[in-house]
């Protein structure tokens, strides 16, 4: 009898092709990882294929900046100016996030005035927030972000460069890239409250915001009704990404990220996701019973 990953396996070329049909500007890759809390692979299916990592860059970011709270280094209720001018990593030159991009109209509208550390943080992952996310870049500091891939054991592939929009320092080669491996890392680091990290001090919060999030049309959309999750999804034109910690009750936590890279719409690309995270549950289950 063939294996329930098997099958999946060529559900998977068969979704990715059938999205490569539907754009065929360029080669549409879909890859997924799924794992447990110690960051051990029980599925993989083209795991280490690079990403253009969109908004998925602001779950390591986040993690940064409780990780430097909790050294002492940052308030967390103190007070940032808001703006949505910032300067380009390649050579300081200003460049300014277009508001209609974003999802976050709370922010924006403290333009001129102050939001709390604690506040951007939340802003950037419930509600993926473009202007919350490079205000916390400019105070945390990108190297900060490195060293939090660094010790979770991601590869040299991911990488945090650059804040959002950063037309200039993109156009030079200065981006942001993932892999569904890495991003599952970082997850489930989250998940098993990483020492390294700073434990529950740092982790235990970060959850708590990653289980607040609002856009959950993705892998939380393709799990069982109720099923708990945190998550960080992130998509552009082209891009559809979610990184999902699930706690099932009375089942072992685990891990699960898929990363897209098709010519689909918005709609359809969470479809996308939502459908593989579906195919991925059922195969996980169709193997225990098999065991």
């Amino acid at each position: 009898m063939p294996s329930p990953f098997s099958i999946l396996d060529s559900r998977l070329d068969e979704a990715a092709a059938a999205a490569r049909s539907s754009g065929p500007s360029r080669p549409a890759v879909l890859s997924v990882w799924l794992g447990d809390l110690q960051g051990r692979p029980r599925y993989e299916h083209d795991a280490l294929a690079p990403h253009y990592a969109a908004s998925t860059m602001k779950l390591p970011l986040v993690v940064a900046a409780y990780r430097r709270a909790v050294r002492g280094e940052l308030d967390l209720d103190a007070p940032v100016t808001v703006t949505g001018t910032f300067a380009s990593v390649l050579d300081g030159s200003p460049f300014e996030l277009d508001e209609s991009d974003d999802q976050d109209p709370d922010t924006w509208a403290a333009v001129g005035g102050t939001r709390t550390l604690r506040e951007l943080a939340e802003q950037a992952i419930t509600h993926s927030s473009n202007i919350a996310t490079n205000l916390l870049v400019d105070v945390v500091g990108l190297d900060e972000v490195a060293e939090v891939l660094r010790l979770v054991g991601c590869s040299p592939t991911t990488v945090v460069a650059r804040g959002i929009e950063d037309a200039v320092a993109r156009r030079a080669g200065i981006t942001n890239t993932v892999t569904a491996a890495d991003l599952g890392l970082v997850m489930a680091a989250v998940g098993r409250r990483d020492p390294a990290l700073g434990g529950d001090a740092v982790l235990a919060p970060v959850e708590a915001l990653l289980a607040r999030q609002v856009h959950v049309d993705q892998v939380p959309a393709g799990l069982p009704p109720g099923t708990p999750t945190a998550s960080k999804s992130g998509w552009i034109p082209g891009v559809s990404h979610d990184v999902a910690l699930v706690r099932p009750e009375g089942e072992e936590p685990f891990v699960l990220a898929v990363c897209t890279t098709v010519d689909l719409d918005e709609a359809q690309a969470a479809a996308l996701v939502a459908g593989v995270a579906r195919d991925v549950w059922d195969a996980e289950h169709r193997a225990q019973v098999q065991a």
